[in-house]
């Protein structure tokens, strides 16, 4: 076979302007919760002290895990560093996610949350940028 018939044909550009405000409207709702999570940590901490107290968390830690969020946000907004931001997302949502399948809320809403903004800061990304849907080909 010729190496023209091995490609595939290229989306029209309709196609992917969709994509793109689509990837945008998913990173910037990620971007949102995170900073308003962020927000609250540094400057509401009370608001969640009976989560924190739950999960086993200490208040002190309100000051560390909310900068942390916050660059995480920062750092998944920026062009550039996009694709460490979601990393970072990632593995921050995940711990969440540990937090509370350790204490036995396997299910709860604070880990389908966690999970659906892991999903939607890589489909999000996905959408966005055309070097991560050539790493992972979901159409073939």
């Amino acid at each position: 076979m010729s190496e023209t018939m091995n490609r595939l044909p290229m989306p029209d550009t309709k196609t992917l302007h969709r994509s793109l405000w689509a990837g945008r409207i998913m990173s910037a709702f990620v971007v949102t919760a995170l900073a308003a999570d962020g927000t609250i940590q540094l400057f509401a901490p009370a608001q969640i002290a009976s989560m924190l107290q739950e999960t086993g968390f200490a208040m002190d830690l309100t000051r560390v895990v909310g900068p942390i969020i916050l660059a995480c946000a920062i750092l998944y907004a920026i062009p550039a560093t996009t694709v460490l931001g979601a990393i970072l997302v990632t593995g921050f949502l995940g711990g969440a996610i540990c937090a509370h399948v350790r204490i036995g809320e396997l299910g709860s809403p604070p880990e389908i949350i966690s999970l659906a903004l892991g999903a939607m800061t890589w489909g999000g990304l996905y959408l966005r940028d055309p070097r991560v849907r050539a790493i992972l080909p979901l159409v073939r």
